[in-house]
């Protein structure tokens, strides 16, 4: 007999093993069998269920250990019945440790936290899901991921075998093909119909996951896989990790890239998911220093929204030109772009008018460059890919494991000569961007003493408050005003965004985020738009629960308010105004109270704060808050921009 028939056979005895009394009573059983239906009890008798105790280890013990094996320290569930004894071996035989179970609210949530985790951490954050209902609930969550090229890890409990499902809800929270929904938008999944292949699938998930380009993966954990006692006459085998080296890009290519590079008047990179690790923001500080380069790196609010917005390169070095990214794009003569997914639409510019128009950004001399590794994984359905760029090159490799080879074919490249003239090349970007920083600084004192609060001013009493601490923004933009205004120098400072820009990502993302900064005593920094909060604030109580320090401030504006630009700007094209595009988009009348919210949930909270001279202190007092190891909301009412 094999192992799935036994682990079959074992549920059969259980679900019939019903004590009946007297001998009608056994004939009756004996006849409904062979009808195929099951039969009242008689009125007289008392019918009892015999629990069947497992002996030895149960399938899920062998998956904690299979888990346990690949380094997870949390994982992160919404309780349901299909993992129910994976969720058992966790707390009991793994002693809820390593990984220890982090309780949410709401798949979408559990997902976005291992989000938001692993862009702090580097590492991945696995979540269980219940079923169908779970897996469509964490969808979106797990599209943010994909567009994102996060490894988030998915194990998806389901019921195959249509005969060992309970009648009634477990049938429509089972499926054939559990990872069909969302497999468009995954890496790699597997449903693996023994223990032994779930071990191998498990660690195979992982490697998949975590090799770039990275991506969202899939395991299912058939229940009767969990539930069953392992009755395998051969042992089971916990498959060894082995992390599969990045790609880079070929040898011969990259050679002839540092030789345009040498060579150029203007050379610019221009980077987006590049820095998976503090490794990749000092490579690539280490070539635009050796080059005098400009850099732009695709923050949201401060160039089209083109990119992931990860932290890339320092904000205040004299090389970034982030700040006057239009007039740097317009002077390169050599544009590269470094694991960008939207090429296209950094070297044009697109006109949303009621015909819409595109032309380029670039110099009509321009050499255009990428160096990236998404086109190693492509898919057709889902439009993540944005609009094909022509280019002159295009590398494929991974960004950051390709740096240092570039960079040591742009040093035996580089003569005397050409380092004369990148010095000077470097003195004028530095002065550029200097000014381009001083007009932000001019710009930030308009309305300063608004009410309600603008966005500049918000950020600037938020870096008042956190500048001497080790800070790491990790979720939030604030329309740009942070990465104007604070001195991002470190990898983990800045988190990025969604990716597939779904809302509801900011807060679980954050809290992921404050997770893994936990450990490293960072202070967790969260900029936090009221609508996206209001998708699943469930997360509150989670971070309550787990103890999870961050600080998060309302960015109140009681709209979905880039939604009501879209609606000004088509009551102005159809000449019918503006004054009804609240219509829709506010979230007001009533006002949510952000901070009875959060205290209902287990969080210190104040305001709302119209006042910006309430601003600092407000946040001092919620700061020696999350220092004490809580998480702290201050509700702010914010000017729309």
């Amino acid at each position: 007999m094999s192992q799935s028939d036994e682990f079959s056979s074992g549920r059969r005895n259980f679900l019939l093993q019903a004590a009946a009394t007297g001998a009608a009573s056994a004939a009756a059983t004996t006849v409904a069998a062979a009808q195929g239906t099951t039969p009242a009890p008689p009125a007289t008798a008392t019918p009892s269920v015999t629990e069947v105790r497992t002996e030895g280890r149960a399938g899920s013990d062998y998956m904690v250990d299979v888990i346990k094996s690949l380094g997870f320290e949390y994982i992160c569930a919404n309780p349901g019945s299909s993992f129910r004894g994976l969720h058992e071996s966790i707390i009991n035989y793994g002693g809820n440790s390593k990984p220890e179970l982090i309780t949410c609210l709401h798949e979408e949530s559990s997902v976005a936290m291992a989000h938001g985790y692993f862009k702090a951490e580097g590492k991945p954050l696995p979540v269980m899901a219940h079923g169908t209902v779970g897996i469509q609930h964490a969808s979106m969550a797990v599209y943010n991921a994909w567009c994102d090229r996060v490894p988030v890890y998915v194990i998806l409990g389901n019921t195959l075998d249509a005969t060992m499902r309970q009648p009634g809800v477990e049938w429509v929270h089972s499926v054939q093909d559990a990872a069909a929904m969302v497999r468009d938008y995954t890496k790699w999944d597997d449903s693996p119909v023994s223990l032994q292949h779930f071990g191998e699938s498990a660690v195979r998930a992982y490697k998949m996951a975590m090799t770039p380009p990275s991506g969202p993966v899939v395991i299912v954990a058939d229940t009767e896989l969990q539930e069953q006692p392992i009755h395998s006459e051969r042992p089971l085998v916990i498959p060894k990790l082995t992390p599969t080296s990045p790609p880079q890009a070929e040898a011969g290519a990259v050679t002839e890239l540092a030789r345009l590079l040498v060579e150029a008047e203007q050379p610019l990179f221009i980077a987006d998911r590049l820095a998976r690790t503090p490794a990749g923001l000092d490579r690539l500080v280490e070539l635009a220093e050796l080059l005098q380069a400009g850099v732009v790196s695709t923050i949201p609010n401060l160039m089209p929204p083109v990119g992931a917005g990860r932290m890339n390169f320092p904000t205040r070095h004299p090389l970034n030109q982030t700040f006057r990214v239009n007039a740097a794009i317009a002077a390169a003569d050599v544009v590269v772009g470094l694991e960008i997914s939207n090429f296209f639409g950094a070297t044009n510019i697109f006109v949303d008018q009621v015909e819409r128009t595109t032309r380029p950004a670039v110099r009509p001399d321009a050499k255009l460059v990428t160096l990236n590794s998404t086109d190693l994984i492509q898919k057709s359905n889902y439009q993540d890919f944005q609009r094909y760029a022509a280019v002159n090159m295009a590398l494929t490799g991974d960004g950051e494991a390709t740096l240092p080879s570039l960079i040591e074919a742009v040093r035996r490249l580089l003569t005397d000569q050409r380092k004369s003239a990148i010095e000077r090349r470097g003195k004028a970007l530095a002065e550029a961007s200097a000014a381009a920083r001083e007009r932000f600084r001019v710009d930030a004192a308009h309305a300063w003493d608004a009410s309600p609060i603008s966005t500049a001013r918000l950020a600037a009493e938020i870096w008042e408050q956190i500048r001497k601490e080790d800070w790491s923004l990790v979720s939030g933009g604030l329309s740009g005003w942070p990465v104007r205004l604070w001195d991002f120098t470190k990898h983990y400072q800045h988190l990025g965004v969604s990716g597939g820009s779904g809302i509801g990502y900011g807060a679980p993302a954050a809290i992921g985020g404050a997770l893994a900064n936990r450990k490293y005593g960072r202070l967790s920094v969260n900029i936090q738009n009221d609508g996206d909060l209001m998708y699943a604030p469930g997360v509150l109580w989670t971070a309550a629960h787990h103890r999870i320090p961050v600080l998060t401030i309302m960015n109140n504006n009681r709209a979905y308010h880039e939604e009501m630009m879209h609606i000004q700007r088509m009551g102005n094209r159809r000449n019918r105004g503006v004054d009804r595009a609240h219509i829709g988009n506010e979230i007001d009348n009533p006002g949510i109270d952000y901070a009875k919210l959060a205290q209902s949930m287990g969080w210190y909270a104040e305001g709302p704060i119209s006042n910006p001279r309430d601003i600092g202190p407000a946040l001092k007092r919620a700061i020696a808050i999350v220092k004490r190891g809580e998480p702290a909301l201050v509700d702010v009412m914010v000017q729309s921009r």
